[in-house]
């Protein structure tokens, strides 16, 4: 019958009011998908389709870094929901790179791990990324130095150098991604952070950090002390 409320407008309006009230602090991971999906589905319930997505794929995060092609095998998941799927994740990235580069001073590489950790946890390659600071450590530029494999992005210290040279940069940190592993850093992973180290100490650029963005956790060579310890290393060298 024309004009006629469809049955789940009542529920759908209540999702609603419950955010403007409350923000998402009262809502399960399935009811802030199916607020989600129901953005992009006039006139229908989406809690089947919310419950049939957690349940496929097991978390929200998930289901947020699907690939499209996932995402339409499940009945009632068409084109425009997941439009609205994958825009919040790539909305957030560019608030999170937005509050980064207007941000004032940059005090320590925790600043950024949120940023790094929603834009690099899900790539499928590994990529060198290089956050360029000025000499009040604000930020300048976010760049992306290499484009790996699966398991490697090579990147040579002098490319960073460079690139911070020619941004006039005082300051960098470095982030590289583990696609899907862990973020304990190689013997490579180590051996690089100390060229790194080296190579911009030897041109009066700091490097604040080395940020490995694995698929569940970070780590820190700032946090776990090996730039301290690279840096009373540098102190005993003949230069």
């Amino acid at each position: 019958m024309a004009g006629r409320e469809h049955p789940g407008a009542g529920h759908r309006a209540r999702l609603r009011d419950k955010f403007l009230r409350f923000g998402l602090e009262k809502f399960t991971d399935e009811e802030v998908l199916e607020l989600l999906l129901t953005l992009a589905t006039p006139r229908r319930d989406c809690k089947q389709q919310a419950r049939a997505l957690m349940q496929g794929l097991g978390s929200l995060r998930a289901v947020l870094e699907a690939e499209t092609a996932v995402l339409a095998r499940y009945p009632g998941i068409g084109p425009r929901n997941i439009l609205g799927l994958k825009l919040v994740p790539a909305v957030a990235r560019r608030y999170l790179e937005e509050r980064l580069l207007h941000m004032g001073r940059f005090h320590d590489a925790a600043q950024a791990a949120e940023y790094l950790e929603m834009t690099m946890r899900s790539l499928q390659r590994e990529v060198f990324r290089v956050i360029l600071l000025d000499s009040e450590h604000r930020v300048r530029s976010i760049e992306d130095l290499a484009l790996g494999s699966l398991g490697q992005a090579p990147v040579h210290p002098r490319e960073v150098v460079a690139c911070a040279l020619a941004a006039g940069a005082a300051a960098v940190v470095c982030a590289h991604n583990h696609p899907g592993g862990s973020a304990l850093p190689s013997r490579a992973d180590r051996r690089l952070t100390r060229h790194l180290y080296h190579a911009c100490r030897a041109v009066e650029i700091a490097l604040v950090d080395h940020i490995i963005v694995g698929q569940e956790e970070m780590y820190s060579f700032a946090g776990q002390g090996f730039l301290e310890a690279l840096a009373r290393e540098y102190q005993t060298l003949d230069l």
